[in-house]
C-alpha cells in the first residue's frame, strides 16, 4: 500500500506539493491526475526518495523507498522513458539493473518478451523510438516482479496496440493483488482502465474517489437537441421543469429530461428534431470542470501562481 501523509515540498517560495494526503491499496488501479503544474511528478519522486520533502511522510508499505535496499524487488517505476544512456543494448540495460538489485538474470529475458522487445534486445537503446523506450522503461519497472508498481505518462508514444496492451497490464498487475499507480493526461484511457483516481491541482489534493463517482459529480447527463424551432422547443421543455441553454444556432442542451421525453415533448408539440443525442457525464468533463482554477499553463500563456510548480517545472 502506498501511504502519503501530509506530503509538501517547497523550493524557496514556491510550494510544489501542498498537505497532501492519500492511500493507494492493493487490488486495483488507481489513476494519478492533474493538469501541468500540478505537482504529480514531484510526489512520485518523494515517493522513490529522488527528492526528499518539506514536511509530511510518503511511505510504501508501510516504510520510505529509500530504507529498502533492493527497491526493485519492492517498488518499479517509469518517470522517464528517456533516463537511459543511448550507447547501451536494451539487454545491458535491465541487466545491470537485475545485477544491482539481486534479481535473477532469466528475467530479463522474461521481460523483455512481456513488453514484445525481445528482437530489439540486442539494439542500442539510443536507436530506439519513444514507443520502444516507453516499453523498455515499463520492462525495468516489471523486472523484480515488484508489489507496488508506479507509472508516470506511461501511454506516450504508443501506438493503439500499446495502449490497449497497457491497458491489460495495469488490470492484470491489479488483479493479482498489487498496487498501481497511474499517472496519465489521457482521460478517456483513465475512464477505460482506472478503478479509483486521485486528482491535485497546484499541489493540493483535490478529490480521491472510485471513477464512477468522480465523473457524476461534475457535469450532470443531459441531452443535446437541434430544431429549426429552437426557441419552440426551448419554451416548451422548460414548461416541464427542464434546464435548457442556448448553444450555436439551432442546437440546446437540456438537463433535468431523458432524451425519450425530450422526443415525446417534441412530438406532442408539433417541433421537428434533426438530432436529439444523449450525453453521459464523463472523466474528461468532470477534470475540466473541477481543475479549472487549477490550471497553470494555458494556451494564452501562463497563469502566474505562487503555489505551483517544481522549480517552474513541476508535473
Amino acid at each position: 500500500m502506498i501511504e502519503v501523509h501530509e506530503l509538501t515540498k517547497r523550493y524557496g517560495d514556491i510550494t510544489a506539493v501542498d498537505r497532501l494526503s492519500f492511500t493507494v491499496p492493493p487490488g486495483r488501479v488507481t489513476g494519478f491526475l492533474g493538469p501541468n503544474g500540478a505537482g504529480k511528478t514531484t510526489t512520485l519522486r518523494m515517493l522513490l526518495g529522488l527528492v526528499a520533502p518539506t514536511a509530511g511522510a510518503a511511505t510504501i508499505g508501510g516504510r520510505p523507498f529509500r530504507e529498502r535496499p533492493r527497491g526493485l524487488r519492492h517498488v518499479g517505476a517509469l518517470l522517464d522513458a528517456g533516463d537511459v544512456h543511448g550507447g547501451r543494448t536494451a539487454r545491458a540495460h535491465l541487466s545491470a539493473l537485475a545485477r544491482s538489485n539481486g534479481i535473477p538474470r532469466r528475467r530479463v529475458a522474461e521481460v523483455l518478451g512481456e513488453v514484445g522487445l525481445d528482437r530489439a534486445a540486442g539494439r542500442r537503446v539510443g536507436g530506439f523510438s519513444l514507443g520502444m523506450r516507453q516499453r523498455l522503461g515499463i520492462a525495468a519497472a516489471l523486472l523484480g516482479d515488484p508489489p507496488v508498481l508506479l507509472f508516470d505518462e506511461p501511454l506516450n508514444g504508443l501506438d493503439p496496440e500499446g495502449v490497449l496492451w497497457m491497458r491489460g497490464l495495469f488490470r492484470r498487475l491489479a488483479d493479482e493483488g498489487r498496487t498501481v499507480l497511474v499517472s496519465s493526461h489521457q482521460m478517456s484511457e483513465m475512464e477505460s482502465s482506472a478503478d479509483h483516481l486521485v486528482v491535485m491541482g497546484r499541489g493540493a489534493l483535490i478529490t480521491a474517489e472510485s471513477v464512477a463517482r468522480f465523473a457524476a459529480r461534475g457535469i450532470r447527463p443531459g441531452v443535446r437537441v437541434r430544431s429549426p424551432e429552437a426557441v419552440a422547443l426551448s419554451a416548451a421543455l422548460t414548461a416541464e421543469g427542464a434546464v435548457v441553454e442556448a448553444a450555436d444556432g439551432d442546437v440546446l442542451t437540456v438537463g433535468g429530461l431523458a432524451a425519450d421525453r425530450v422526443g415525446e415533448l417534441a412530438h406532442r408539440h408539433g417541433l421537428p428534431l434533426h438530432e436529439l443525442t444523449p450525453r453521459a457525464a464523463s472523466v474528461e468533463a468532470t477534470f475540466l470542470e473541477l481543475t479549472a482554477g487549477s490550471v497553470e499553463y494555458t494556451a494564452y500563456g501562463t497563469r502566474p501562481s505562487s503555489t505551483t510548480g517544481e522549480a517552474g517545472a513541476a508535473r
